[in-house]
């Protein structure tokens, strides 16, 4: 694709997230982008979404499918950011379509491993299209600092990863959906294969087995819906050891509005430490030989964010990084992969699966390392 030809985007599912996809593609508008059409069910979603548009002065064609949107040829790319429990069947038909349309779909890729599979399977026959997951916290300015300063070699070899997620309860969403194992995979899949994710990236390595322990203890206890009250957990710690011999740690909290940060990450290699925090953007970093009064304290801030949105300028970057490797196809591969996505999803899976068996859980139980 030519560097200077107009990208046109579909978005399937035009629900919170869908929108604020296409919030940052609006701010991408200088780079050559436009969205063009979009598919949801939801009536509400949908009006709300050309509402947006029409403010943008962006004519969407509307679709209430994800095939027709697919059949009309309108676009080039595709936005999957529908409900979880959808993605599989929706990826599927995106990648068996005589059409190539590349993909930024929304994590989790899948509910399940077996899913996470077919679809990478899926994806190696259509060399033609790029999919990339959207694990997008590796873009928050915060984080990507401390990715910088963990591959520079400044902290040594990673020894230990520990990741505090103290917020607040899940949103409410369209028909509830997320209140379900069955719909989101899990919280240890929906939300948290993003701290997963960045574990990999900062161990530098794939997990071995897992240990957590977790439970549904405050929220959603007295929600009903058809019939049904809510299974998703809302706290958990999880330990992770990985094949290089680093360990991770999660620690979730669902009921912790009353906290400055909402997400703290601790990385220690056996030279030093870094860590960040989010929302306040700072990193500090410091070595054992100087010690505590030699620790750096960084603002960080990436001055390429037109538009902060839900995720502090991450979605934003996503964008403008997949754009670029659409654009360069063949010489740049999405920064993060189906493999990327496969693996993020089977540790929460292992994660989920340990808390009900009381166990620790091996990586192989829920995922084949050969076909990784």
């Amino acid at each position: 694709m030519a560097v200077n030809e107009t990208v046109k985007y579909g978005i399937i599912g035009v629900g919170m997230m869908g929108r604020e996809h296409l919030i940052n593609l609006h701010h991408l508008r200088t780079q050559g982008v436009v969205v063009v059409c979009i598919a949801d069910p939801h009536l509400p979603s949908q009006q709300l979404a050309l509402e947006l548009a029409k403010s943008f002065d962006w004519p969407l064609k509307v679709f209430s499918g994800h095939q027709e949107l697919l059949d009309s040829g309108l676009c080039d790319v595709v936005v999957v950011s529908s409900p979880n429990m959808t993605h599989y069947q929706i990826l599927m038909d995106i990648l068996n379509h005589p059409k190539p349309h590349h993909v930024l779909v929304e994590k989790p890729l899948c509910t399940t491993v077996a899913d996470c599979r077919k679809v990478v399977n899926a994806a190696r026959k259509r060399p033609d299209m790029l999919v990339q997951v959207g694990l997008e916290y590796r873009y928050m300015p915060p984080v990507a600092k401390l990715i910088e300063i963990v591959k520079g070699g400044t902290l040594g070899q990673i020894k230990m990863v520990a990741i505090r997620e103290h917020r607040f309860p899940f949103l409410v969403k369209v028909n509830n959906w997320n209140r379900f194992n069955s719909n989101t995979g899990g919280t240890l899949v929906e939300k948290c294969c993003h701290f997963f994710d960045l574990m990999r990236l900062f161990a530098g390595a794939n997990p071995v087995c897992m240990m957590a322990s977790g439970a549904m203890d405050v929220n959603h206890k007295d929600e009903i819906y058809d019939g049904k009250v809510p299974d998703i957990i809302d706290n958990a710690y999880v330990i992770v050891e990985f094949d290089n011999g680093a360990r991770g740690m999660l620690d979730l909290c669902m009921f912790a509005e009353g906290s400055k940060n909402e997400q703290e990450i601790s990385v220690v290699g056996h030279t030093g430490k870094g860590e960040a925090f989010v929302p306040e953007s700072i990193v500090r970093f410091g070595s054992r030989m100087e010690g505590r009064d030699r620790v750096q304290t960084l603002k960080t801030e990436n001055r390429l964010i037109k538009y902060e949105g839900l995720h502090h300028g991450s979605s934003y970057l996503e964008h403008l990084n997949f754009l670029s490797a659409i654009r360069v196809k063949g010489a740049k591969t999405p920064a993060a992969d189906l493999n990327d996505g496969l693996i993020s999803v089977a540790m929460g899976v292992a994660a989920q699966l340990s808390i009900e068996k009381g166990r620790f859980v091996n990586i192989e139980e829920v995922l084949d390392e050969h076909n990784c």
